[in-house]
């Protein structure tokens, strides 16, 4: 649970099957190429090693993010927040939500792409504690456009240091 300056209280608890249609329909908001409903059910009902969280305010999913737990990394594969919400902290909350997580499964590390261009997000990352580590040519396929790879190679310190601020 989080509390956010002009909305109150927000919780941040695991994707259910019955969340899907509303992830779907955020996902179709903020992304130019969405996931399928396939795709989601897959990774949220079979898929052993991705955990998946939803941002809720009032009971509605507003945002939901993912990762794929993998050894000693975790790889975020996406987060969004509903365009009506952002600017407000929420994609911070549900990323620190996503390393406690990471690290309740003995995870150390994160890393994730982002569009080259996707300024917003690149600053989050970097706030908490991401850096650059490469590019990927061509890597978003809708427009050709390069992403950017940053890690985090010590998530618990991270949100050591957060907790703390």
């Amino acid at each position: 649970m989080y509390y956010i300056e002009d909305m109150g209280y927000v919780y941040i608890e695991p994707v259910r099957s019955y969340d899907i249609d509303r992830v779907l329909e955020i996902e179709r908001l903020c992304f130019p190429v969405p996931w399928s409903k396939e795709s989601f059910k897959l990774e949220v009902e079979r898929n052993r090693f991705a955990k998946y969280l939803a941002v809720k305010y009032g009971g509605e999913v507003i945002g939901y993010g993912g990762m794929w737990l993998i050894i000693d990394e975790a790889h975020i594969t996406n987060i969004a927040i509903h365009p009506d919400y952002r600017r407000r902290g929420l994609g911070r909350a549900l990323l620190l939500s996503l390393m406690e997580e990471a690290i309740k499964k003995g995870i150390k590390s994160m890393t994730l792409e982002v569009r080259v261009s996707n300024l917003g997000a690149q600053a989050l990352y970097r706030e908490l504690d991401f850096e650059d580590g490469g590019i990927r040519k061509g890597y978003y396929a809708d427009t050709n456009e390069d992403a950017l790879i940053m890690w985090n190679d010590d998530i618990e310190a991270t949100l050591k240091k957060k907790k703390r601020d």
